[in-house]
């Protein structure tokens, strides 16, 4: 009797595959949420090999346990440390603001804070401009923390003021993320630390392999933060690159927010990043904070939310659903990326079913073909929830923003997807009162005036082709 040798290949690549599938069906439903492990069982349905490789390397969002046990750890010695904003009083606020304060506080774990001064910086050349200045008068340390760190013509002046910094004895630290700032880290960092600027590799790649403290490559330190001396912070969505990214869209230019804030609401900040550095480098830094003779604590009320999967919970996306569920009047969100979860899109209907007129801003023209194709995939969804969409139609609108109501506000790094929910590490800021709502407010509606609204019944007639790349797209929106 003779054998194939392909037939029995074949039937050893078929019972391989059934054996990964039917071990799929078993494992994923109980590692994970009913929408993600329905999306990886498709994935090893129609792919098994493959795809079962992929999860194996994407699958899983846990921490590595030295990781995990860093974030504690300085998250308990923060807690006491002066910079912790105890010496404030707590600010007296309405009913409905203070629980969300309160919600905050439990989930991210920072109470509410006093800014002596807000300001809102919208283009990438003044918050250069505006940071160089800074680290030029520094005499203590600069700390940056930021997920895409470029040197370029219009990023130069804080380079150059980085070198004076650190020649006249000033303490500069660099922590970027090692995907988002590879070209940097790989090319200019050398010059820099020549220079007396200790950098230091945030999630550090590792090829897939996991280590004592890396995770699956894709899981990021999104925040974008800057906090000189302990008495000034900048915090927002800029990147420290020029505006067009290299041309990476055709020329066009992201529009940022970014907060300059002075005040005790600085020692948080300074608290984000000293954690982070922490879990980084293993390296304790001290969390000092200058108390100058007769300052007060300030008027604007902020609360800082760290967020990602260090946190037992996706605090930041349960706050703006509390806050989307408290809404009576008017909702504004700014997004560059948007693919709301099932929690999300009831907060927004709820919204809507209130009365609340709740407009939502996002880009004509994404940069990213997948995101932005599961995002468009809900266009016909959020209509029908009450939500009136706009489409940024000059540049690429990277702003993430919410404000509630002209009373609540939301600004910083996270996007409103399920990536940057569950898998990125975030830092936003929440804003509460009217005086500290209304500066974002202002930002909003000059990004309405330069935005289209999206025609419901011209949008449900686009082609059916396009309608089946989105719908696709949307059906791996539990994974991107």
């Amino acid at each position: 009797m003779t054998f194939n040798f392909s037939v029995i290949l074949l039937v050893l690549h078929n019972l391989f595959s059934f054996c990964v599938r039917f071990g799929a069906v078993c494992v994923l439903p109980r590692r994970h949420a009913p929408a993600v492990a329905m999306t990886w069982l498709l994935i090893i349905l129609f792919w098994p090999l493959p795809g079962g490789l992929l999860y194996l390397a994407l699958g899983s969002t846990e921490l590595p346990k030295l990781r995990r046990e860093r974030h504690e750890r300085a998250l308990s010695r923060l807690r006491q440390s002066v910079g912790h904003g105890s010496f404030c009083p707590e600010p007296v606020l309405a009913d409905d603001l203070a629980s969300l304060v309160r919600l905050g506080t439990k989930l991210a774990q920072w109470p509410v804070q006093f800014a002596q001064s807000l300001d809102l910086i919208d283009s990438e050349e003044a918050l250069i401009d505006r940071l160089a200045g800074t680290v030029d008068e520094a005499e203590g340390n600069v700390y940056l923390l930021y997920y895409i760190f470029e040197r370029d013509a219009v990023t130069e002046p804080l380079f150059r003021a980085l070198v004076r910094a650190a020649e006249r004895g000033v303490d500069c630290r660099l922590l970027l993320d090692d995907l988002g700032s590879k070209k940097f880290l790989k090319k200019g960092a050398a010059e820099l630390e020549a220079a007396g600027i200790r950098i230091a590799r945030a999630l550090p790649l590792s090829r897939l392999r996991r280590t004592r403290l890396t995770a699956r490559f894709d899981l990021r330190n999104h925040r974008k933060l800057a906090v000189i001396d302990g008495r000034r912070a900048f915090v927002g969505s800029h990147n420290i690159t020029e505006a067009t990214y290299g041309g990476k869209a055709q020329g066009r230019r992201w529009e940022d927010l970014t907060l300059d804030l002075t005040g005790p609401v600085v020692g948080q900040l300074q608290g984000v990043f000293l954690e982070d550095w922490y879990v980084e480098t293993d390296e304790v830094l001290r969390h000092d904070i200058p108390l100058e003779a007769g300052a007060t604590c300030g008027t604007y009320c902020l609360q800082t939310i760290p967020s990602g999967p260090a946190y037992s919970t996706e605090n930041y996306q349960r706050l703006v659903a509390a806050a989307l569920f408290g809404a009576r009047k008017r909702v504004i969100i700014t997004t560059p990326y948007l693919i709301p979860d099932a929690g999300l899109l009831q907060a927004l209907e709820m919204a809507c079913l209130k009365g609340a007129q709740v407009d939502l801003i996002v880009p004509l023209r994404g940069d990213q073909f997948f995101v932005g194709n599961a995002a468009r995939a809900y266009y016909s969804q959020l209509m029908d929830l009450g939500v009136t969409l706009h489409l940024f139609e000059t540049d690429i609108i990277h702003a993430k923003t919410m404000t509630v109501d002209g009373r609540v506000a939301f600004l910083g790094s996270s996007n409103f997807d399920i990536r940057s929910f569950a898998l990125n590490f975030e830092l936003n800021m929440a804003l509460y009162g009217e005086a500290e709502t209304a500066r974002v407010v202002t930002a909003q509606e000059r990004y309405l005036a330069q935005s289209r609204r999206l025609d419901e019944r011209a949008w449900r007639q686009r082609p059916l082709w396009r309608q089946t790349v989105e719908g696709v797209a949307k059906l791996l929106s539990p994974i991107l």
